[in-house]
C-alpha cells in the first residue's frame, strides 16, 4: 500500500527559492511567512521556527539534562490553519528572517496589524496572540 504524498512547495524570499537551511543568513531562529492562494485571494500570516530545542534525560551517571537543537519541519510546513493546510499550490514567502524568539513575535504582530488582517475578508487570521479576534474588532 502506497502512503499519501503531498506536493512540497518551496519558500520564496526576494524572488529566490528557499530549500535549504543554508540558504538563510547566519543565525536565524526563524522566520515570518505569508502564504496566499492564488485561486481565491486568500491568504494566511505566520511565524516559523527553523531550530527546536529538546531537552533530553541525562546520560547514564549523569545528572545534568541534555539540550539538542534540530532543524523543524520549516520546508513542508504549510500553517497551523487547517483551512490553508488544505492548499494544493500556495504561494510560501518569507517576509523577514529572525534572530531570536522576541524579534519572531514582534515581527509576526507587526505585520498582522499592518496588513489589518482581523478586518480583512481575504485573510485567514482569526486572532492576533490569542488575544484580539475577528469577532471582536467586527460589528
Amino acid at each position: 500500500m502506497e502512503g499519501i504524498r503531498t506536493k512540497v512547495v518551496m519558500w520564496e524570499y526576494e524572488h529566490r527559492t528557499i530549500a535549504f537551511l543554508e540558504q538563510m543568513p547566519e543565525g536565524v531562529i526563524g522566520f515570518v511567512y505569508r502564504i496566499d492562494n492564488p485561486d481565491t485571494q486568500e491568504y494566511y500570516i505566520g511565524k516559523k521556527s527553523v531550530l527546536g530545542t529538546r531537552t533530553l534525560p541525562p546520560l547514564k551517571g549523569q545528572k545534568k539534562k541534555r539540550k539538542v537543537v534540530k532543524e523543524s519541519d520549516w520546508r513542508r510546513y504549510q500553517s497551523s490553519n487547517l483551512i490553508v493546510k488544505a492548499w494544493d499550490s500556495p504561494k510560501k514567502t518569507i517576509l523577514r528572517y529572525c534572530y531570536n524568539k522576541k524579534q519572531l513575535t514582534y515581527w509576526e504582530n507587526k505585520y498582522l496589524y499592518c496588513s489589518d488582517v482581523l478586518t480583512d475578508d481575504k485573510s485567514l487570521n482569526d486572532n492576533i496572540s490569542g488575544k484580539f479576534f475577528k469577532n471582536d474588532v467586527l460589528y
